[in-house]
């Protein structure tokens, strides 16, 4: 219900509220409850591959394109259950984003009222990954450019790639 009633008030205010930086945008929506990442601290990480990456967005913006090693798990029917039964180690690193680190804020405490240890929420989610440089990956695991921008008036807070609204 959280994240139904996030979604309504995201795509509402945001034409009502011009937000100057990401930083402006996560002071207004989100609460701090889960500690941020940068996306460079992410990238450091992964190399030693000892980090879980889960992808909060909806499976038709998973599928136009992803981190590279995330699995998806949605927001919309989010079941913190079912990642405890893929993960048994509560204090397995856990990196969640969405598209800008606002619905992966809503993951992220479920994850943790679930006993997860080390959560995390990716600063500016996966346009600043992407805005970075970064690369990620298409459904067939294929490096792409497009990204699913979530709505209009989040497409702003993308400045590279290609903007893509299935």
């Amino acid at each position: 219900m959280r994240i139904l009633l996030l979604t309504v008030l995201l795509c509402c205010s945001c034409f009502a509220t011009a937000q100057r930086t990401v930083d402006d945008l996560l002071q207004q929506y989100n609460t701090h409850s889960v500690p941020y990442i940068s996306v460079e601290e992410l990238r450091m990480q992964q190399v030693n591959g000892s980090i879980i990456i889960l992808d909060a967005r909806e499976p038709e913006e998973f599928e136009v394109s992803h981190l590279p090693s995330a699995q998806h798990i949605g927001s919309n029917h989010f079941s913190s259950e079912e990642v405890s039964n893929k993960l048994s180690d509560k204090d397995t690193p856990i990196v969640v984003y969405c598209s800008l680190g606002i619905r992966s804020e809503a993951i992220g405490e479920k994850l943790k009222k679930a006993g997860f240890t080390n959560v995390k929420n990716l600063y500016g989610g996966l346009f600043e990954w992407k805005n970075k440089g970064y690369p990620i990956v298409n459904s067939q695991r294929i490096e792409t450019d497009k990204v699913h921008v979530y709505s209009k008036a989040w497409e702003k807070w993308l400045l590279q790639g290609e903007k893509v609204y299935k």
